[in-house]
C-alpha cells in the first residue's frame, strides 16, 4: 500500500530528505525517490495505469512505503482525489523554502541544464525563467496547500521548514519519521556526519554560485511579496524574514541541501504590509 507521499517543494532539499528517510529500517522507497506517475498522467505524458502504480507499493513487510515527487505540488484536485481514494489515511510531506531563494535556485538549475554559464546570459534570460508559469506555480505554496487541503485533513500534511534542514536536520528528520508512523529516535542515534553528508556530488554547499543582481532581486520581490504575505496569513505565521536580506552566513552545514543565499530587501511599505497581514491571520 502507498503509505506516504512527499509533494515538494522543488529545490527545497527533497533529495536529501529522500536519502535520509531511505536509511530508516522502517521506511521503503520501492521505486526510488521520484516516480512521476501522477504528474505525467496529468500532463498526458503517460497512460493512466493505476494497477502498475499500486503494484509498486504492494505487499506488507512491516515498512511504510512511498515516494517523493516534488511535481505533485502542481497536481489538480481531481488527481489528488484519486490519490486519496487509494489511501484515505495517506501521510504527506512538504518542505517550505523561501520562494525567492527557491526561484533563484531553480533558475540556476535550468541554466546548468541548458549547458550555459552565468556570464553567458543576461538578466533578461533569468527574468523570463522567473516569470514562466512553471516557476511561478512551483513557488505558489498556498495554492498547493489549498488544493491538497481540500482533499486531505490538515493533520495528514506535515509542513517541514527548510531552515531546520540547514540548522537542525536531526529534528526535521525525527518530525518526518514520527509523522510517517515510525520511530523518529532512529535519527537521534545517527552520527552527525551521516546527517550532514552530501547525497550527490553535484549538490551540497553552493558558496561559489553567482549572486543575484539588483534588477533580478527587484523582479523576485515584485513576483513574491504578495504571495509571501498571503501565505503567512493562511498559515498564521510571520514569514516576513523571507523578504529580508540575510544578516550573515547561516550555519549551512547540512550537506545535501542546496544552499543559495539570496540578498533581497523590500521597501518598508511592503515589509509592513506583510507583517500586518500575518498578524491578522494569526
Amino acid at each position: 500500500m502507498l503509505d506516504f507521499l512527499g509533494i515538494g517543494a522543488q529545490k527545497a532539499g527533497t533529495t536529501w530528505l529522500y536519502a535520509q528517510l531511505a536509511s530508516h529500517p522502517r521506511i521503503r522507497f520501492p521505486h526510488g525517490k521520484e516516480v512521476h506517475y501522477w504528474d505525467w498522467v496529468q500532463a498526458g505524458r503517460r497512460p493512466a495505469e493505476i494497477e502498475w502504480y499500486c503494484e509498486l507499493f504492494a505487499g506488507d513487510d512491516g515498512r511504510v512505503k512511498g515516494e517523493i515527487t516534488p511535481a505533485y505540488a502542481l497536481l489538480e484536485e481531481p488527481y489528488i482525489r484519486q490519490i486519496h481514494a487509494l489511501n484515505p489515511a495517506l501521510r504527506l510531506l512538504f518542505i517550505l523554502r523561501n520562494p525567492i531563494e527557491r526561484a533563484w535556485s531553480a533558475a540556476l538549475m535550468e541554466l546548468a541544464r541548458a549547458g550555459l554559464r552565468r556570464e553567458e546570459v543576461g538578466d533578461r534570460w533569468f527574468i523570463e525563467v522567473f516569470r514562466s508559469p512553471q516557476s511561478l506555480a512551483r513557488g505558489d505554496y498556498e495554492a498547493t496547500l489549498r488544493r491538497w487541503g481540500r482533499v486531505f485533513q490538515e493533520s495528514q500534511l506535515l509542513l517541514l521548514d527548510y531552515a531546520d534542514l540547514l540548522r537542525n536536520p536531526r529534528r526535521l528528520l525525527a518530525e518526518a519519521a514520527n509523522h510517517l508512523g515510525v520511530d523518529g529516535g532512529f535519527f537521534d542515534r545517527l552520527p552527525e556526519a551521516d546527517l550532514r553528508r552530501k547525497v550527490r556530488p553535484d549538490i551540497g554547499f553552493q558558496a561559489s554560485q553567482p549572486p543575484l543582481t539588483e534588477p533580478l532581486a527587484d523582479e523576485l520581490r515584485r513576483l513574491y511579496a504578495d504571495k509571501i504575505a498571503s501565505l503567512g496569513r493562511y498559515l498564521g505565521r510571520d514569514l516576513s524574514a523571507w523578504l529580508e536580506a540575510p544578516e550573515g552566513p547561516p550555519d549551512d552545514s547540512a550537506a545535501g541541501a542546496e544552499v543559495v543565499r539570496v540578498r533581497v530587501g523590500l521597501p518598508r511599505q511592503g515589509r509592513d504590509a506583510c507583517m500586518a497581514g500575518t498578524a491578522e491571520g494569526g
